[in-house]
């Protein structure tokens, strides 16, 4: 008889902590699982090696894009544009995208 309590004993418990986060999702408090609520403002968008220790790193930020070169040296902002316009150039390069 003991084993059969301690089992419902333990499915009681799972079952609240399953309750609560469903509550708790419900309400809005507790995000788990879901990361696509936020908007994300920075993002590593290609990276392209040009040797062992350079590269440009393409970053998308809110909106904006900027061109990154690195090397042993460190890190510099090649170029700054605004992304849609980047957008735009590689929709209209595209002959699947005209048609």
């Amino acid at each position: 008889m003991e084993p059969i309590r301690q089992v419902l004993a333990v499915c009681a418990v799972l079952f609240a902590l399953g309750a609560s986060l469903w509550w708790l999702r419900h309400k809005g408090l507790a995000l788990y699982g879901s990361r696509s609520f936020r908007k994300r403002n920075l993002q590593a968008v290609e990276r392209l090696m040009l040797g062992p220790h350079c590269s440009l790193h393409l970053v998308k930020l809110a909106g904006r894009g900027l061109l990154v070169g690195s090397s042993a040296a460190g890190c510099e902002v090649l170029e700054r544009f605004e992304w849609a316009s980047l957008e735009s150039q590689a929709l209209s390069a595209d002959p699947e995208a005209r048609q």
